[in-house]
């Protein structure tokens, strides 16, 4: 990239100049190179750059290879950033920000093994426990009358040891459940003003309802959790409130939690749906929109039970 060394000055008769539509020729052939040397724009909302202003006086101008990443954050947080960078002789908040990626991005990647979760932490037990039961099986199948007896004897009890360790491995790993997050009730509802009505009125009742908006996002949910009373809007962004309440109905984990249709379809519509699915897979109840709270007193003989 040449080097121009226009005076402060000059640049100033250039914004002028571009204000009052009269740049040069010239002047807009350096506006086309700028543009295409560093990806930036010359002109933006038909006001010259200060990019291109610096471009014209010499100064360094970074191309297309750094970009710039932006953060929203709240006046509180700046200010006590702001303390920070006094408190410890840092020059900018940018800075600041790239100390703070790299230190993290260090510690992660040098993160403790107990950090590492008890997927790793079988994986590592497994890893050499393959090895040791598999080397002793293929010695005592293939090798056996070239060994004395008391070797062969030591071998079949590392190898059965081997076998109870892994079973007990396994079982570890089979009784662990992910933490459930203490609900009682589910809604699947993509109305947030519906879901803060709902949550806020279980609340008062010291019920905790956790609300979501789609219907995979309802599902995801229920591989983890098992709440107690599942309300379910039928017309959702994603999956229909029928086919989420077949599949509900059709896990055996999940088959025997109540389901409640949510819904501002009408009643004789849903139940006409409801002929074309098997009766097995149909809910356990309908609440209609716009409800009154009294529609919700047949929800707590389940919650109280």
């Amino acid at each position: 990239m040449n080097i121009l060394n226009f005076s402060k000055e000059q640049v100033e008769e250039i914004v002028k100049k571009h204000e009052e539509g009269m740049l040069t020729e010239d002047i807009k052939r350096l506006m086309e190179k700028y543009e295409s040397e560093t990806g930036k724009y010359a002109v933006w909302r038909d006001k010259v750059t200060e990019g291109f202003k610096k471009y014209l006086m010499g100064e360094k101008i970074y191309d297309r290879n750094k970009e710039r990443v932006s953060l929203y954050v709240s006046e509180e947080k700046k200010n006590q950033w702001q303390r920070f960078l006094e408190e410890n002789n840092i020059n900018t908040i940018s800075r600041l920000i790239r100390l703070s990626v790299k230190h993290y991005m260090e510690n992660f990647k040098n993160h403790s093994f107990k950090d590492e979760g008890l997927s790793n932490l079988s994986h590592s037990l497994k890893s050499p426990l393959t090895v040791i039961k598999g080397y002793s099986q293929f010695i005592l199948q293939n090798n056996l009358e070239e060994i004395s007896e008391d070797v062969a004897e030591t071998l079949q009890n590392i190898f059965d040891k081997s076998v109870i360790l892994e079973n007990k491995i396994n079982n570890m790993l089979e009784n662990i459940k992910p933490k459930n997050e203490g609900y009682s009730i589910l809604l699947i509802e993509d109305d947030l003003a519906t879901i803060r009505l709902v949550t806020s009125y279980f609340k008062s009742k010291n019920y905790i309802c956790k609300g979501v908006v789609s219907g995979s996002k309802g599902l995801e949910e229920l591989q983890n959790n098992k709440p107690k009373i599942i309300l379910l809007d039928i017309i959702l962004p994603d999956l229909t409130g029928y086919d989420i309440c077949q599949r509900i109905k059709k896990d055996e984990k999940l088959r025997d939690i109540p389901l409640y249709f949510l819904t501002a379809i009408s009643k004789n519509q849903v139940e006409k749906e409801l002929t074309e699915i098997d009766p097995e897979l149909h809910p356990d109840g309908f609440i209609p929109k716009p409800f009154d709270f009294s529609d919700f007193n047949i929800l707590f003989q389940h919650l109280q039970g």
